[in-house]
């Protein structure tokens, strides 16, 4: 562990933001899911939801290969490091989930009721919510999210990108929560600050104690761990 990584980690976990996520429902292709994960850690959320498709959590192509890798492959991935997922069997659950934590969802869906997505307040606890690549939202979680949000189109085509929208409402939400400083000191609870920087600073040695049943070992201010004699 280099002083370097050890800041750079201690730095992005003290800017994660708790109360800011995205509900991917059915969102089916690797590369669409990837970005949206990206994008997610770029402005600082802890952890993005998805309800799968049928096929599943979307997989990562196997490399030289023209089948599809396997399921850990999806979840091992750059982004995917540093960004939790949580699944859900459907969309009515992933909403009791997400409203039982006090989300406000917000679909990106084009609708009479629809706003432009930048008058939304996102400083306050909030969920975007993104549909299937051809389909975008179902009529029932268009029903049951809180709001619509649009991002005005100039062009001839009349929608974006699953993952390039992401990135335009995301940034927006980030603009906001800059503003009014919720970058500016740490948001995790101090228990899942510990818990996520030993497992982002030595994630083999994390996982040998989840399989040991052991509890993690301290760490140092400078990142060495305190092993028990």
């Amino acid at each position: 562990m280099t002083p370097e990584r050890w800041r750079k980690i201690n730095r992005v976990l003290a800017r994660r933001q708790p109360d800011l996520t995205v509900l991917m429902e059915r969102v089916h292709k690797w590369h669409n899911f990837s970005a949206v994960l990206r994008t997610c850690d770029a402005v600082g959320v802890l952890e993005a939801h998805l309800i799968p498709a049928q096929q599943g959590i979307p997989q990562s192509p196997a490399k030289g290969e023209g089948g599809m890798s396997k399921p850990t492959d999806a979840t091992s991935g750059s982004a995917a490091k540093w960004v939790g997922l949580s699944t859900h069997p459907d969309t009515p659950s992933a909403f009791a989930h997400l409203r039982a934590r006090g989300f406000r969802v917000y679909a990106a869906h084009f609708s009479e009721k629809a706003v432009d997505y930048r008058q939304v307040d996102y400083t306050q606890p909030s969920c975007i919510l993104l549909g299937t690549e051809k389909w975008g939202v179902t009529e029932e979680a268009a029903r049951l999210a809180d709001g619509h949000v649009v991002i005005p189109m100039m062009g001839m085509v009349q929608s974006l990108n699953v993952s390039v929208a992401a990135a335009v409402i995301l940034f927006e939400a980030q603009r906001q929560r800059m503003e009014a400083g919720r970058y500016d000191r740490p948001r995790l609870e101090p228990a899942l600050y510990r818990k996520l920087l030993f497992e982002w600073a030595y994630p083999d040695w994390a996982e040998r104690c989840r399989q040991e049943g052991r509890a993690y070992p301290p760490l140092s201010q400078e990142g060495e761990i305190l092993w028990e004699d």
